[in-house]
């Protein structure tokens, strides 16, 4: 007889959770999970998914306007915003519906409720209680928003999905991808967008280059950016609501959207209870191998704060499975991951951005272009594209790409098989270019950048 009801026990069947618990039952082990929601997540129901065919949708308005200079007469045009949330909630319901049968298909036993750890064994999970010799943690993370007056009229990237309508004028809280990704959305769908960023520039944490270059084509879309300011109160009024910033200006809106960040959701599920090690931000604490302080106990995802990205959450939780199942032990590697933000135009990365990497390897060569794309010479559209190249100057190893433009996330995926292989600045040079196509730039560039000590003494 088997000492435990399951050889693994997940709480969260997000995309990290519902992925390791299929490989798991792939190769036969017992496999439980919780989920308190719905299957699927934050990225399939409440992120990259629906914000993606957001994005979509928004779109169609610059390429109506772009049609018009390639001789294309357009007419009226409308959006139907009801009909539209209506058609992503049907996509989400049939996602929704593939998860479940993923893993009814594995075998894996689902529990429609909140799980919380009552020992390093024992689950418990709505009225029942479940043993399990393996758990593992995935239930990822949960919008941040700050304890101000009025806080409680604003929304978060889950509500915004969800609106009956398009705001006339819609404010933004934050700097961040998800703030820079809506407010290109709403803009292209119409609305007014002033967004508020407490640092001195959107994107903290992203290549310098980047952040100018995405900052510029926004305000360009005529999108007001509000740098080094910070909310002091939300209030409503006649007209709707007003929000107040620490420079004593009233900005009056119809809709506010919070986008200050997200925290680990790791919050009464009994883990400091049982010994596992959380630090103050919720964060769960685990090894190279995803292992917690508590030796049967794994977490994965963003509840771990490690790379908060969909694939990655995937990654580390099949490597769970492969390790623990398969006789196949897989450590996740966190180096030269790939990342998108799906803002208007888009960003796509991969390796160090120009300030990291001089921070660790001291002398780069930097490789910087920036032009009209081809599409945008008879549309008349006023946007300039942004390559950049960081490469370190001892061995000429390519430690970073960074593009903003049209089609970015789908160019830097595959750069970034080549970053990941450690290839060369003369190894990109000897590749031929496909012409003509903007992706071509990043095996043409030849001009490095003055360092910037030399370029100050000139």
């Amino acid at each position: 007889m088997a000492k435990y009801d399951f050889d693994l026990f997940t709480i969260g069947a997000g995309s990290g959770g519902v992925a390791g618990s299929r490989r798991a039952g792939s190769y036969g082990a017992r496999v439980g999970i919780a989920e308190s929601v719905r299957v699927g997540g934050t990225c399939v129901l409440r992120g990259c998914v629906p914000k993606k065919l957001l994005v979509y949708a928004s779109e169609f308005a610059r390429a109506f306007d772009d049609a018009e200079g390639y001789g294309w007469t357009v007419g009226e045009t409308r959006v139907d915003w009801a009909r539209m949330i209506a058609t992503k909630d049907r996509e989400l319901d049939r996602l929704n519906g593939i998860y479940l049968n993923l893993l009814k298909n594995a075998n894996v036993q689902l529990f429609e409720a909140r799980a919380k750890l009552i020992d390093a064994h024992t689950v418990e999970v709505g009225a029942k209680r479940v043993t399990s010799e393996t758990i593992m943690i995935a239930t990822g993370g949960r919008p941040q928003r700050p304890k101000i007056p009025g806080i409680d009229l604003t929304m978060t990237s889950d509500e915004i999905l969800d609106m009956k309508e398009i705001p006339k004028h819609l404010v933004i809280v934050g700097g961040g991808y998800i703030a820079v990704e809506f407010a290109g959305i709403f803009r292209n769908l119409g609305s007014e967008i002033t967004q508020i960023v407490r640092a001195d520039n959107i994107l903290r944490g992203f290549d310098p280059d980047v952040r100018a270059s995405l900052s510029d084509e926004m305000k360009k879309q005529g999108i007001a950016l509000k740098a080094n300011t910070n909310v002091t109160a939300v209030e409503r009024s006649d007209n709707g609501l007003v929000v107040v910033t620490d420079a004593g200006e009233r900005i009056v809106c119809d809709r506010v959207l919070y986008a200050t960040g997200r925290v680990p959701n790791s919050g009464g599920l009994g883990l400091e209870e049982v010994g596992v090690t959380v630090n103050k931000m919720g964060a769960i604490a685990v090894d190279e191998w995803s292992r917690t302080t508590v030796e049967n106990i794994y977490a994965v995802g963003d509840v771990t704060n490690r790379i908060n990205l969909t694939p990655v959450a995937i990654a580390e939780a099949r490597s769970i499975a492969e390790t623990l199942y398969n006789n196949n032990p897989v450590k996740m590697d966190h180096d030269n991951v790939p990342s998108a933000v799906f803002s208007q135009p888009s960003i796509g990365q991969v390796g160090l951005s120009e300030d990291v990497a001089r921070g660790i390897y001291g002398e780069v060569d930097v490789y910087v272009t920036r032009f009209k794309p081809m599409k945008n010479t008879l549309s008349g559209r006023d946007e300039r594209t942004m390559m950049k190249l960081v490469v370190d100057a001892k061995t000429d190893r390519v430690l970073g790409c960074h593009m903003v433009g049209p089609d970015a996330p789908e160019i830097v995926q595959g750069l970034a098989i080549a970053v990941k292989c450690g290839a060369t600045k003369r190894q990109f040079d000897q590749t031929v270019g496909i012409h003509p196509s903007a992706a071509e730039e990043f095996v043409t560039l030849r001009e490095k950048r003055k360092e910037p000590a030399k370029a100050a003494a000139d």
